[in-house]
Parts: C-alpha cells; structure tokens; sequence
C-alpha cells in the first residue's frame, strides 16, 4: 500500500466516498432531468451517438453509485470508466462541435475538476474504502454430511 494511504483516517475515505456518490447522483439527475425535457434525443445539435451515450448514463451512473454504496471495488473502476469517456465525450463536444473552449464552458470545468478529484482518489478508496471478502465468502458452503453410525 502506498505510504500516504495508510495515515488517511478512515472518516475522511468515507467522507470522499460520500461526496463521489453523491456526484454521481447528481450526474444520473442531470441526465434524468435531461430525458423529461428532450425524450431520447435531449441534445439536439450533438450527434445521435453522443446522445445515445449521454442517455446511458443515466443507467451507468446509478449502477455506479449503487456499487458505491454497496462496497464494490468495481463500483470505483465504473466510476473511473465513467468519468474518462464523458470527459472525452464532452471535450469532443465542446471543442469538435460547438467549436468553444474550456474557459468558456462552466459545465466542462466542474466536469473536469469531478474527474481529476475521482483518478487521485480512486486508488485510496480503492484500498481503503472497501474490504475485500473474506476466502470463501462468495460461495456459501454446505453442511457437512453426516451419516448416522449404527
């Protein structure tokens, strides 16, 4: 484990994680509130295959946060999954289609602040946040068979 990781105090990977499910939320109302205003389609001037990933995002970032919630290692990883392609999605946007830049986009810069905080601290709740299971947990096991002695 990497040394600084060791001297975080637990109260403080809980309260990152409580702040990154709640981000993630935050993203699952957005496109929510996204879908109620525009059906399928709710980005007009982007391409349907953007539209198309932005609409699934709202199922990705609730598994996401779910995952979170739960105590999944891989609810981190979707996160950071999550995070790199809508980083990437938007940056296209912002800058292959609607031909702007960062400094004029808000919405890009807290997206990118979100991702940058999600990569550093996904390592520390990667190892701190979570327990793996114990050996054998994942598979309940049986009861021993007995045979009745005469």
């Amino acid at each position: 484990m990497i040394g600084w990781m060791r001297r975080i105090p637990r109260w403080a990977v809980a309260l990152i994680l409580v702040y990154v499910v709640t981000l993630v939320f935050v993203g699952t109302v957005s496109h929510l509130v996204d879908l109620a205003r525009g059906g399928l389609r709710p980005y007009h001037w982007a391409p349907g295959w953007l539209n198309l990933f932005w609409t699934s995002l709202t199922i990705f970032d609730t598994a996401a946060a779910a995952l979170l919630i739960l105590g999944r290692r891989v609810g981190v990883d979707l996160t950071c999954a999550i995070m790199v392609t809508d980083l990437a999605a938007n940056w296209y946007a912002v800058y292959g289609i609607q031909h702007s830049d960062f400094l004029a986009q808000p919405g890009l810069q807290r997206l990118t602040t979100f991702a940058l905080f999600v990569f550093v601290t996904a390592p520390l709740l990667r190892r701190r946040g979570f327990r793996a299971p114990p050996a054998g947990a994942a598979a309940p096991q049986a009861p021993p068979v007995t045979t009745p002695r005469p």
